[in-house]
């Protein structure tokens, strides 16, 4: 990688020392000059005509995020965000969720996700079963396995849950739904665009991600991959004037592939800004990507853990880009204020949006930060002395 090209393109590292990725990545100025491009087309032609205009762009956002995962671009469905991509697919396999039926996930889950299975248990009667955590903290694949039966409908799984640095074993899990025939709901929110994830080798059914955390996409934007396989046991629960053909009479057909989930109306600046920030990442490679984001991690955690009175708490045989840790003695809304004092963005977990982990735990709120590709080992010494001076 050529850093200081990347940086110059990246006008936001000019100002703050920007370590929450994990909640959003910033834009490139390549990205942002094609959204403000579109929407000066829109302001001067019409939104429709723009749309019309800049046809072959948009279906190529598509194509960039297939290849982005190792799908086809039929198999790509746009949304507002990923909990809608998400929900998409859950509430659309949950029609058909009888009493006791079983949905399997894991102690990292999501919180969205969580309150949506809490929701499909109560109108349905299905049972959520939580899967243990393993010596290391990820999903315990044996004990999956032995919890697999004929009444499981459903295996939803965080790759990387939102609260630490932690990568559940996606093929492993996947190699175990695919042999038991049970559909598998990968949550790849925090994973794609932070290293190579690829759905032949996860062996999910259903993926769901955002554009905006690492892979430096805009807001208001994310997709779901659908596996072909999958779609004749997905019955759509929303559905809109794109989502299927009228035969006449009380007929329909649906649309062919997985653009049946989509909503017609779309924000086309976010849709083609999506599209920018993948093939930058293809462009630039994401087993490079992968190697420099993760190494960063590893080194900030490292160098936070050697601080007297810092705990760092992520758990997992193989860790990411996301950090979490608490300051002794100091609150961490108090330790995130300060650095964001010296210009350090970083967030903080909440108890709420890990339920489970929580429960397990019973740690956050945490200091959460996560670098990127384009952040410096600099950067990184300026956060961790910005901590360490706290506890001085």
């Amino acid at each position: 990688m050529d850093f200081e090209a990347l940086r110059r393109d990246t006008p936001g590292v000019a100002h703050r020392v920007h370590l929450n990725n994990a909640g959003a990545g910033l834009l490139s100025r390549h990205t942002l000059r094609t959204m403000t491009a579109h929407l000066e087309l829109e302001a001067e032609i019409g939104a429709y005509e723009a749309a019309e205009r800049e046809r072959d762009r948009i279906d190529g956002t598509y194509a960039n995020v297939a290849e982005l995962i190792g799908g086809r671009p039929a198999e790509i469905a746009l949304f507002d965000n990923s909990t809608h991509a998400w929900q998409a697919a859950f509430y659309s396999l949950s029609l058909s969720f009888r009493p006791g039926d079983r949905i399997l996930t894991g102690r990292a889950e999501y919180g969205s996700n969580v309150l949506a299975y809490f929701q499909i248990a109560r109108r349905t009667g299905a049972e959520i079963i939580v899967v243990p955590d393993d010596a290391d903290g990820q999903l315990d694949t044996t004990a999956l396995a032995g919890l697999i039966d004929d009444r499981t409908k459903l295996v939803g799984v965080s790759h990387v849950p939102t609260s630490g640095g932690l990568i559940n074993p996606a093929a492993e899990i996947g190699r175990i739904t695919r042999a038991a025939g049970v559909p598998f709901l990968l949550d790849a929110s925090q994973s794609v665009g932070q290293f190579p994830v690829d759905v032949r080798e996860t062996g999910c059914d259903m993926l769901a991600a955002t554009g905006r955390k690492f892979l430096r996409g805009p807001r208001g934007i994310g997709f779901l991959w659908v596996r072909p396989q999958m779609l004749e046991r997905l019955d759509p629960f929303v559905t809109g004037i794109a989502s299927a053909t009228w035969d006449g009479g009380r007929g329909f057909t649906w649309r062919d592939g997985a653009r049946r989930f989509e909503a017609r109306e779309k924000n086309y600046a976010a849709v083609l800004g999506l599209g920018s920030a993948v093939r930058q990442a293809l462009d630039l490679g994401l087993a490079t990507i992968g190697d420099r984001t993760l190494a960063l991690g590893a080194e900030l955690r490292s160098r936070l853990a050697c601080l007297p009175g810092i705990t760092v708490y992520d758990r997992g045989e193989h860790r990411c880009a996301i950090v979490t840790a608490k300051a002794d003695g100091v609150p961490t809304v108090e330790v995130a204020a300060a650095l964001a004092r010296h210009g350090i963005n970083v967030s903080t977990t909440s108890p709420e949006h890990a339920q489970f982990d929580t429960e397990d735990r019973g740690v956050h709120p945490l200091v959460r930060l996560s670098p990127h590709y384009y952040n410096t080992e600099s950067e990184l010494g300026q956060a961790v002395e910005a901590i360490a001076a706290l506890r001085r």
